[in-house]
């Protein structure tokens, strides 16, 4: 065979794994499928909860196209009238790479989005408050988790209709499917059990026990062998075994507020990539011996984790920075960062997602999804805010017009105790304090708190006099907030 014919069967095979129904020998798809080298055809999309927008990118510079706008910000989504979509979340793609399911928490909805066109194909509603949504390796199924109720969506992919339900425990977090197609894993977020769900018939077969009740995230390892999860309150991630007895192989400590997981397949071995939002890393594991490999730092809160087509990219949404991070594979080092849209949750790599044309139609610039303020709180000691090793808490100022909508990632603080986000009317937090949110940590000492408010226009140098103001965590009791132990950074 000629080099140049040896070329073409190359580019052949290449672009038969990209638009058939295997996907790329990377995560959600099988390690044996051929990877799919990064290119201008490929995107990379993000989930964003507060702008209500997908925020679409081409991977291959780095540069961000435009945004698909779902629904309108707070408070134009607070009318009765309102039609568009709450607190866009989720995201899983087809296996032809042709269709985005996107999961809106706040209007119970799944948007089924053209990647070659960006254009909303269909809206299906389901229960309440659903997470995520995948389809099945062969296409044929989208599984939606309505985790504000105990079961399965089951959406007839062709039509878009509900087909049937799958009752699990309250509350199931998110479901992914082995490779080969032949199991569902769904983990929950209100009851420590993962199921295991024969895809064939819907019927539930294996049950693995969760350290603790809330799994945000579930991953498949791309050989086939294993199934990861995350626990978002107690800061592990639990490895158990693909196929029957489902056995449990692993707990690892990762950290506070521990999000989500996913795989890089490489000529060095499978390694599993986990955001730990509370200490602004991703911390990487070998997925033979679960050594952790490195510890890489990135921006505030990270969420959302997918890699690219051939496995040479991580990439990570980074929910209080407005951004998206790309990470070398080969190095572990940060080597680009994209800004988006406001709260990046879910995201998905789709390679080959537009086969011609530049697919830009129907993208919006950011406009006011861009607009952001960022800000850090510190311990308090001797009454003065003091930088520490561990990361800070981070706290973010979404713009929505005249109003904010405030996100906290609260770190550093007692185990299971009850605090309130004020303001304060001194640098130092003293003084009557003004509450913005109760709350209480988890067993990790941390929480992610909302609130929402003109509240940019009192925490910044530029606030009018007598006006300015402090943000400030204290602990709270009997409904009462005492000293601050910590306070705005300065």
């Amino acid at each position: 065979m000629t080099r140049h014919a040896l070329r073409n069967t190359l580019s052949l095979m290449l672009l038969l794994g990209a638009a058939g129904a295997a996907l790329a020998g990377q995560a959600p798809g099988s390690s044996a499928a051929p990877d799919v080298p990064i290119s201008h055809r490929d995107r990379l999309y993000a989930a964003e909860q507060f702008s209500n927008t997908v925020s679409v990118t081409d991977p291959a510079d780095n540069r961000l196209l435009g945004v698909i706008r779902l629904g309108d910000p707070a408070p134009g989504n607070f009318s009765p009238l309102y039609r568009g979509q709450v607190l866009v979340h989720g995201m899983g793609f087809s296996p032809d790479h042709r269709t985005l399911a996107v999961v809106s928490i706040g209007s119970n909805s799944v948007s089924f989005i053209d990647t070659a066109t960006n254009a909303v194909k269909h809206v299906t509603y389901v229960g309440r408050s659903p997470h995520e949504a995948f389809y099945t390796p062969d296409g044929k199924e989208v599984w939606v988790t309505v985790r504000g109720e105990n079961y399965i969506s089951v959406i007839d992919a062709a039509t878009f209709q509900e087909k049937t339900r799958i009752t699990v425990a309250d509350g199931p977090g998110m479901q992914i499917f082995s490779p080969d197609g032949k199991y569902g894993y769904i983990c929950s977020s209100f009851n420590p059990e993962t199921a295991v769900v024969s895809v064939a018939d819907h019927q539930i077969v294996g049950r693995v026990k969760q350290e603790s009740p809330f799994c945000p995230n579930i991953a498949a390892t791309p050989d086939g062998r294993q199934v990861w999860f995350t626990l978002k309150d107690i800061g592990k991630a639990q490895v158990f075994e693909a196929r029957p007895p489902f056995r449990l192989i692993k707990t690892l400590e990762t950290g506070p507020i521990t999000n989500h997981v996913n795989f890089a397949h490489t000529a060095a071995g499978d390694f599993a990539y986990i955001t730990v939002g509370g200490l602004n890393q991703v911390k990487v594991f070998r997925t033979d011996d679960f050594s952790q490999v490195a510890t890489i730092p990135v921006g505030s809160l990270p969420h959302g984790i997918w890699p690219s087509g051939d496995g040479t990219r991580i990439y990570v949404g980074l929910e209080n920075a407005d951004q998206l991070t790309a990470i070398d594979t080969a190095t572990n080092q940060v080597v680009a960062n994209v800004p988006v849209g406001q709260a990046p949750q879910a995201i998905a790599y789709v390679p080959n997602a537009v086969p011609e044309g530049d697919g830009t139609q129907g993208l919006q610039p950011l406009g006011v999804a861009g607009q952001t303020t960022q800000l850090k709180l510190h311990g308090v000691v001797n009454g003065k805010p003091v930088a520490t090793d561990h990361a800070p808490t981070s706290v973010t100022l979404f713009d929505q017009g005249l109003l904010q909508v405030l996100q906290a990632s609260a770190t550093g603080l007692q185990p299971k105790h009850a605090y309130v986000l004020a303001l304060a009317s001194r640098a130092d937090g003293g003084g009557p304090l003004e509450p913005l949110a109760a709350f209480m940590t988890n067993p990790a000492g941390s929480a992610i708190v909302n609130a929402i408010g003109p509240i940019r226009q009192v925490v910044r140098d530029d606030a009018g006099a007598g006006a300015r103001r402090y943000l400030v965590i204290a602990p709270s009791e009997n409904g009462k907030p005492g000293a601050p132990v910590q306070v705005q950074a300065l």
